[in-house]
């Protein structure tokens, strides 16, 4: 890949858990790897990103990560990272910034790159400003415009944002007959499944969609909604459901590796989250071909196009989504003209491109300085 090959990136998360964050990291590695690159993730040993490149035999580099501010764990990667050479330190995630910073202190020759995939303000506490608007960050990616408005709103300066988006393999998912995962989730067979894959937090906001689905199946005989997700939430959620009396026609999966039966499962596709960095389970979705109902939250309405992709509704407001969804489970033809709009609308996504605008970036950030 000619000059390209030339850069080292050192990767650093910090999370244990896996989700579209995660994934993202995933396919930017396996991509810059194709590309040439040489490149390392450092990780956290009880991670699932740990667990899931040492299956795949990609570079890894397992430290015990204590909190933010470990400065002997900062120290060690610094030292790691000036032995092995490395051009640039790209961190994934608000904690693995902060030690990121650190590094950056003890080796300020590294660039530091900060991927950026939430939409909160970083204006509050102060540490939150502090952290993503100092001398030390090269440029801050973010996986969507709208992360990049609260940035600079936030007074982040313009010059060292730029935007990527999150990308997915468009070829992830096959179709498949899904007739053994209804009947292992005891779903009727004549049922239309309404479906989401979101974590169990917050910003997903569960209770409007669960408030929205109570509204659905009381005017929809034959449709069974399904969550696919674990998280902090779970216990408040499921109180919620059983509240609300939605029984059996309501599921919780919980944790999933097998995404692709779920998405071939689904008829609808909805996600109700009121913020949201982009919204990868929507690209993949979209991907699969699926009619997707999703909230203006975020960076959502930069992948859907209201009534050509999807339909967008505002957020935290259970009466329009429930609106939205019976609309499309009692209009077949609907479904069928933003199903058919789904695919193409998501050419732009692939995790190939995403690669491709790091790659370009990581170059500019090192040939450029030793050009100069």
């Amino acid at each position: 890949m000619g000059k390209e090959t030339k850069i080292k990136v050192l990767h650093l998360e910090t999370a244990v858990e896996w989700r579209g964050g995660q994934q993202q990291i995933a396919y930017l590695v396996h991509g810059l790897l194709k590309a040439g690159l040489k490149t390392t993730l450092i990780c956290q040993p009880e991670s699932e990103i740990f667990k899931h490149f040492k299956q795949k035999g990609w570079p890894v580099f397992p430290v015990q990560i204590k909190h933010s501010a470990d400065i002997k764990t900062a120290r060690s990667i610094a030292r790691f990272a000036n032995e092995n050479r490395f051009d640039l330190l790209h961190v994934h995630s608000s904690h693995a910034l902060s030690l990121g910073i650190l590094i950056k202190m003890m080796q300020p020759k590294l660039k530091l790159v900060a991927s950026r995939r939430v939409d909160f303000s970083v204006r509050k506490p102060l540490i939150g400003a502090l952290k993503y608007n100092n001398k030390f960050i090269d440029r801050i990616i973010c996986i969507s415009e709208n992360i990049a408005r609260v940035l600079a709103n936030d007074g982040v300066p313009s010059t060292k944002i730029t935007v990527i988006h999150s990308g997915i393999d468009l070829d992830r998912f096959n179709c498949n007959s899904t007739a053994d995962l209804k009947e292992e989730l005891r779903i009727p067979k004549e049922h239309l499944v309404v479906g989401t894959v979101a974590a169990l937090v917050g910003h997903k906001d569960y209770p409007t969609l669960l408030q929205a689905a109570q509204k659905v199946i009381r005017r929809v005989p034959n449709v069974t909604f399904v969550a696919v997700g674990d998280g902090g939430d779970r216990e408040k959620l499921q109180d919620l459901h059983r509240s609300l009396g939605l029984g059996n026609r309501f599921l919780f999966t919980g944790f999933r590796s097998d995404l692709q039966r779920f998405y071939n499962l689904f008829d609808v596709f909805v996600l109700a989250s009121h913020k949201e960095g982009l919204g990868t389970s929507v690209l993949d979705a979209l991907a699969c071909g699926l009619p997707v109902v999703a909230t203006k939250a975020g960076g959502i309405p930069e992948m859907i196009t209201n009534e050509e992709n999807g339909l967008l509704v505002p957020a935290r407001n259970p009466r329009e989504l429930a609106d939205a969804i019976e609309r499309l489970l009692k209009d077949r033809d609907l479904r069928k003209r933003l199903a058919n709009n789904a695919r193409a609308s998501v050419q732009a996504f692939s995790f190939e491109n995403m690669v491709q605008k790091h790659i370009a970036l990581y170059r500019e950030l090192v040939e450029g300085d030793a050009e100069s």
